[in-house]
C-alpha cells in the first residue's frame, strides 16, 4: 500500500470545503511531490465544480482551471499529486463514476464523506494501472503531518 503524506491543516481545509459545498460535491487539486512510498502534498487548490445538472453526485474541474492549476504547481516546483472531492451523504468510497472519470494514472484521489452537512470519513485511493483499460483504484494510507504547508 502506498502512502499519502498530507498536512493536517490541508486535510482540515478540504473537509471544510466539502462542508461549505454541501449538498453539492466540492472538488480541487492536490499539489505535491513524489516520495518513495507515494506522494507528499504541499498545497491544496480548491476549484469550482463545473459539473452541470448533477453537482450533487458528480464533479468536474474545468479544463481551463486545470491548466491554471498545472501552471501554479510548476511555478511552485510541484506536480499535480491528485484530486479531491466530496460525497454528500454517501461513503468516502470511490464509485464506478469516480473510476470512469479518473484519468491521471499514478495520482491520488481523496474522497470525503459529508453526512448531513458535516465532514465524516476521508479516504485516499491511488489510480493504478498503465492504460485506461486496466486502470483501477488502490487504497492509500493517509499519513497526517503536522508541519506547515503552502496554501
Amino acid at each position: 500500500m502506498s502512502v499519502l503524506h498530507l498536512p493536517s491543516a490541508l486535510l482540515q481545509s478540504l473537509r471544510v470545503h466539502g462542508e461549505q459545498a454541501y449538498p453539492q460535491e466540492c472538488c480541487g487539486a492536490l499539489l505535491g511531490s513524489r516520495v518513495p512510498e507515494g506522494w507528499r502534498v504541499e498545497a491544496l487548490v480548491p476549484s469550482a465544480n463545473a459539473a452541470t445538472g448533477s453537482e450533487h453526485n458528480r464533479y468536474q474541474i474545468a479544463p481551463a482551471e486545470l491548466v491554471k492549476i498545472a501552471r501554479q504547481a510548476r511555478d511552485q516546483g510541484l506536480e499535480i499529486a491528485g484530486f479531491y472531492h466530496s460525497h454528500p451523504d454517501h461513503p468516502a468510497q470511490w464509485s464506478q463514476t469516480d473510476l470512469s472519470g479518473a484519468h491521471w494514472i499514478g495520482c491520488v484521489y481523496v474522497i470525503t464523506e459529508v453526512a448531513a452537512g458535516r465532514a465524516a470519513a476521508t479516504s485516499a485511493f491511488l489510480l493504478a494501472g498503465t492504460t485506461e483499460e486496466d486502470k483501477h483504484f488502490e487504497t492509500q494510507e493517509i499519513a497526517l503531518d503536522a508541519r506547515s504547508s503552502i496554501h
